[in-house]
């Protein structure tokens, strides 16, 4: 069976999100295409290499578009994300004009369009954006869930090894 345009741009997303895991960032991934199927932006999450709060995958993506098409706005666009969009990236977005954001799976901590909060439904904002969801969401949650569980083993297998054999067994016998 052949993919969807949507799977097809996801895939490309999660490719993205990878290289970013692979860095040590959280693997989220995003692509924006233009109408004719062009991709104009690609990004992954780099705030901890880039030393910039700002550096999410959509952010990077909306970056390397104005680059490319010497504009900040992007009519027409679809933005493919493998996690649904921050505050401050639904905000990007938003001034960017973008057409429609398709995103794998919820953030339902921070997800600023369906989860946490939705944005988009305040009546404020002078654009809005069509939202589709769930697109290859098992691949991009299971990306993320392996992401965080690797960063938790690591974390607590640094944190022991500067304990002393004297503490982990005084803490063992405490249980």
């Amino acid at each position: 069976m052949m993919p969807s345009t949507a799977q097809k741009w996801m895939h490309r997303a999660l490719d993205c999100a990878a290289r970013g895991g692979q860095s040590g960032e959280v693997p989220v991934g995003a692509v924006l295409v233009d109408v004719d199927g062009r991709v104009l932006g690609e990004g992954y999450n780099q705030p901890i290499g880039c030393h910039d709060p700002s550096a999410h995958a959509e952010i990077m993506a909306l970056r390397q578009a104005g680059m490319l098409c010497q504009n900040y706005r992007f009519p027409g666009s679809t933005l493919y994300v493998t996690l649904e969009p921050c505050t401050m990236c639904v905000g990007a977005l938003i001034h960017a004009r973008v057409a429609k954001v398709v995103f794998a799976v919820r953030e339902p901590r921070a997800g600023s369009l369906v989860s946490a909060c939705r944005l988009l439904e305040q009546g404020f904002y002078n654009h809005r954006f069509e939202i589709e969801e769930g697109v290859c969401a098992q691949e991009s949650a299971l990306m993320l869930r392996s992401f965080f569980r690797h960063r938790r083993s690591s974390a607590h297998a640094e944190m022991t090894k500067h304990l002393s054999p004297l503490v982990l067994g005084n803490q063992n016998k405490a249980d």
